[in-house]
């Protein structure tokens, strides 16, 4: 006990150096932190002017968006977006990428496009590539009113159709227009008319052509010199910034592409049908009912003849009465044809491809002709097993048997097939006289042709059924 306060002195003068220590140590970091921060503040104050002189001497972001497929109203917002943003941003050009056949849009919609292009702030210059893109009709004019425009190798303009009325279209471009309003130029023969301004074979090298060039007292800069081993070369000074249209945007335009929309049609159609004669929780319904859906904004947007779609829905309700029957017959005929027709006659102006066509043509016949008919026997399928009683049953012929057809025979559907001498009319009674598979052989309730196979199944000592018991006429102990 008498060494406890000499224990607690030596533990607390331990403590109290270690304390002092720790406070040296803080002291000494803290200090070389405050001194490492002050060298960085003065580098970067000292730095600041060198990068505030080389951040002057960068030119203006360069914004670049793409437009592929036919200008329908996604597209025609998107490049109005787009204007928009690079006055915003501070972009000294908008470079669009253009690849469009036709527009889609109202004209009224076109011709205030067309000016909105003419009259931006930014400069806006229009390149027709890669090269196989196209520029026709409405959408090649706004190529034309493009402050700057040019062609890649490759791809063609023109086929301008009648000018729109825009106050952007002036005289000149007027007379470009009826000159190829049904012809198209390359690039080559492009530049020497005077149509577009740049022969480019990329991006890229459209970018460097823009340098220098003088748009409403702005001087382009977008290309530098420098210096290599082979010599002095040109290379983009700029930053580039790409757009691209959005998710959602970008799944409106697709879907309001001509196969798309088609496609969209035919599936949805043949989902509804199948829902409506196959048991299930309705899945293909919903997704039929989503696909009619989209189909419609398509249909919609582009330029849909509704004659076209009138077949379509016909040749739908002609397929329909025969998948009832399970039986191809005269409606299936008229449904092929009808579809055929509607598929060729859906839009006006715009084609199909063959291989959409027969995607579709092709898809169609196969779901009603195989597809469906087996999912309806399948629901409404008998067993298969100990099937026997049937033979002898009494039944009714729901469609035309010469020779195949389809009965009822105790509520169910069965496919039916009776001798080609004894056809059967829809309403005929009829009685199963034997089972080949999953098909009933049928005869008429009186009347029913022999047939070569009741033959065979006959043994070689056994009389026809027809034949007198004792056909001699003797009596027996004669």
């Amino acid at each position: 006990m008498r060494r406890l306060p000499s224990v607690c002195a030596a533990f607390g003068a331990v403590l109290f150096r270690a304390v002092l220590l720790g406070a040296m140590l803080f002291r000494a970091v803290l200090f070389r932190a405050v001194l490492l921060g002050a060298v960085l503040l003065g580098g970067a104050l000292l730095a600041a002017p060198a990068l505030a002189a080389q951040e002057s001497d960068q030119p203006a972001p360069l914004d670049v968006v793409e437009v592929s497929g036919l200008l329908d109203p996604v597209v025609a917002d998107f490049i109005s977006k787009s204007i928009d943003r690079a006055e915003d941003d501070g972009a000294q050009a908008l470079v669009i990428q253009f690849n469009s056949r036709e527009a889609v849009i109202d004209d009224n919609e076109l011709a205030d496009l067309a000016d909105e292009i003419a009259d931006a702030e930014v400069p806006v210059a229009i390149w027709v590539g890669p090269s196989g893109a196209r520029a026709y009709e409405g959408s090649g004019q706004l190529v034309l009113v493009a402050d700057v425009s040019g062609v890649s190798p490759g791809s063609r303009i023109g086929n301008f159709g009648d000018p729109i009325e825009a106050s952007a279209i002036t005289a000149a471009m007027e007379r470009t227009i009826e000159d190829f309003c049904c012809s198209s130029l390359g690039a080559a023969e492009a530049v020497a008319e005077g149509v577009v301004d740049l022969n480019a074979p990329v991006l890229g090298q459209f970018v460097v052509g823009l340098d220098g060039l003088e748009v409403d007292g702005v001087v382009l800069e977008t290309a530098r010199t420098v210096s290599s081993a082979d010599g002095p070369r040109i290379e983009p000074n700029a930053q580039v910034r790409f757009f691209k249209l959005d998710l959602l945007p970008r799944l409106m335009h697709t879907v309001a592409s001509p196969p798309v929309a088609y496609l969209l049609l035919t599936i949805g159609l043949v989902l509804l049908v199948f829902e409506f004669y196959v048991a299930g929780v309705g899945i293909a319904g919903g997704v039929g009912a989503m696909f009619l859906v989209l189909a419609a904004y398509g249909l919609a947007v582009l330029p849909t003849r509704p004659v076209g779609l009138a077949l379509i829905l016909l040749s739908m309700l002609a397929f329909a009465i025969d998948v009832q029957t399970g039986v191809p017959r005269v409606w299936t005929g008229i449904g092929t044809a009808a579809f055929t027709a509607g598929s060729l006659l859906l839009y006006d102006g715009l084609a199909l491809s063959w291989i959409t066509l027969l995607a579709g043509i092709a898809g169609v016949l196969l779901a009603m002709l195989a597809g469906m008919p087996t999912m309806i026997r399948t629901r409404f399928a008998t067993p298969t097993i100990g099937r026997e009683w049937m033979i002898g049953e009494m039944g009714e012929a729901t469609a035309d048997i010469d020779p195949d057809g389809v009965v009822r025979v105790r509520g169910a559907l069965w496919r039916a097939r009776t001798n080609r001498a004894t056809p059967l009319r829809t309403g005929d009674p009829v009685r199963v006289v034997d089972i080949d598979g999953p098909v009933l052989e049928v005869e008429p309730e009186a009347g029913g042709a022999r047939d070569y196979r009741e033959q065979r199944r006959r043994t070689p000592d056994a009389p026809p059924p027809d034949a007198p018991e004792n056909p001699s006429g003797l009596a027996d102990g004669a």
